[in-house]
């Protein structure tokens, strides 16, 4: 099995910044893409960014594009998200989520494994 634990939530004001991380535990086999949902309070789970294995497919929604950026450190298996100019529709339980294919989708059908998530909040 694989454990994803995401780390560096908060709350934070409109304009602000936050930076989230997921560490990745367990049977863990190179060759794997991460990716970032969120989901909002009566709204559905839905994709905000994933990194393929070598970093070189990076994929954003369009409403975080610009302002959210997603690395990763294969050496150390985690995967981050810088979330800068935050806004209040931002605010949502973010999760990160493990597919062993090399290349990254934005479905999140794709992904097997999931973290608990952590809470983002921001305030106007």
């Amino acid at each position: 099995q694989v454990q994803l634990t995401e780390s560096g939530g908060g709350s934070v004001q409109a304009g602000g910044s936050l930076r989230l991380s997921c560490a990745a535990s367990g049977r863990i086999y190179d060759g794997y893409s991460l990716a970032w949902f969120r989901q909002a309070p009566g709204k559905e789970r839905e994709f905000v960014s994933a990194i393929g294995w070598t970093s070189e497919h990076l994929y954003y929604a369009d409403t975080v594009k610009g302002r959210f950026t997603v690395s990763r450190d294969n050496a150390k298996n985690t995967a981050s998200l810088q979330m800068d100019s935050l806004k209040p529709e931002d605010t949502a339980v973010y999760f990160c989520a493990l597919d062993r294919s090399p290349t990254p989708t934005t479905s999140r059908d794709h992904y097997i494994y999931w973290g608990q998530g952590t809470q983002v909040t921001v305030s106007s």
